[in-house]
Formats: structure tokens, C-alpha cells, sequence
């Protein structure tokens, strides 16, 4: 597949103390880093200086602004929690709305039990085509997480999710190709033909 260097970020989508989806996530980042022509960068929402006693743009972190705005695509790891989405998570990607528009994401829902994050991913779909994203086809699930690392963090099975990363990816990367293509070269503006 032949495409100009892509920025692709991964954010870890939860705050809690003794996530193992941060495991996941830094997987997930390892892979995307050795990736040739993709650049990216770990973005951590625990770590981040965002305030609670508002809502929206108007607590907008302008960082994590400048990591989107700059973003071709993004991949967001979070956890199942009680069948959705953490909700600081939520809070996060409230802050930005044009930085999104017309960009793919890639999903990847992690959970304690044998679906995987399915259920946040499917309640994250809506979320993120408000917010102006584009998902990928192909999602990746991580069931079962507490017994897929050992106790250093080392993904046991590697080499099936290095196989499953591939696919994500090839079609994130894609996507995030064709959506870069068109930002760039295709006006939405419309024309008048008086």
C-alpha cells in the first residue's frame, strides 16, 4: 500500500488506577511505531490537565487540540465499563469537535469478560460519528484481559494479535489515506452554478 506519512495518535481512554487496558494500549503503540511512514504518540487522558467544573470546548486542553488538529487518524483504546464507555473518556473528546471532522478512528475495546469491549464499542459509534469521526470497519477486541499479559505486560499470545493488528490497521491506514486525500483536495463548499 503506497501513502504519505500519516499522524496517527493512540489515547488511552481510561483513568483508573490498575487498568490493564493500558497493556493494550501500549501494544497498540508499539505496533503503530514501527509502522513505516505512520508517526504517533501515546496520549494518556489520566495525564491530562483537564478541568471537570465545565463541559465542552470551553475546557479546551490546548495540547491535546494541537494533537488532533495535526492528527490524520486516531486509534482509541478504552475499557468496557458496566457496557460503556468511561466517562472521563467522554469528557476528553467533548473538548474538541472541528479537530475531528472528516478523520478515521480505529476502536478498540477492551474487557474482564469473553465479549471484548464490544458493548463500548457499539455505545462509542454514535459518539463518534457526532463528533465528526469516521470508523473503521474492523474493530480490535481484547476479551479476557486480565490473563492475555503476563507480569511484566507482555502480550502471551502475541503473535495472533499481531495478525489482528495488521488487519486494523491496513484499513485505518487506509482510511485515514482517503480522508487526508480528500480534506486536502475536496471542497465542501458548495457551488453556485448561476
Amino acid at each position: 500500500m503506497s501513502y504519505s506519512s500519516l499522524f496517527i495518535p493512540v489515547i488511552l481512554g481510561t483513568p483508573r488506577q490498575g487498568r490493564q487496558s493500558e497493556y493494550v494500549a501500549k501494544f497498540i503503540f508499539e505496533q503503530v511505531a514501527v509502522r513505516d511512514r505512520l508517526e504517533t504518540e501515546f496520549i494518556d487522558i489520566r495525564k491530562m490537565a483537564i478541568a471537570t467544573d465545565d463541559a465542552g470546548e470551553a475546557l479546551k486542553n490546548p495540547e491535546f487540540s494541537a494533537t488532533i488538529e495535526r492528527a490524520d487518524g486516531l486509534i482509541i483504546v478504552v475499557p468496557e465499563y458496566n457496557h460503556g464507555y468511561p466517562g472521563l473518556l467522554k469528557h476528553v473528546l467533548d473538548t474538541c469537535l472541528k479537530e475531528y471532522i472528516h478523520k478515521a478512528v480505529g476502536l478498540c475495546g477492551v474487557s474482564a469478560g469473553p465479549f471484548g469491549g464490544t458493548r463500548v464499542i457499539q455505545n462509542l459509534l454514535p459518539v463518534m460519528r457526532e463528533l465528526g469521526l469516521v470508523t473503521i470497519f474492523y474493530d480490535l477486541n481484547f476479551s479476557n484481559v486480565q490473563t492475555l499479559f503476563d507480569e511484566s505486560g507482555n502480550l502471551i499470545d502475541k503473535p495472533t494479535y499481531i495478525r489482528r493488528m495488521e488487519r486494523f490497521m491496513n484499513e485505518l491506514v487506509w482510511m485515514s489515506t482517503v480522508l487526508k486525500y480528500g480534506r486536502q483536495e475536496i471542497s465542501l463548499e458548495k457551488k453556485n452554478n448561476n
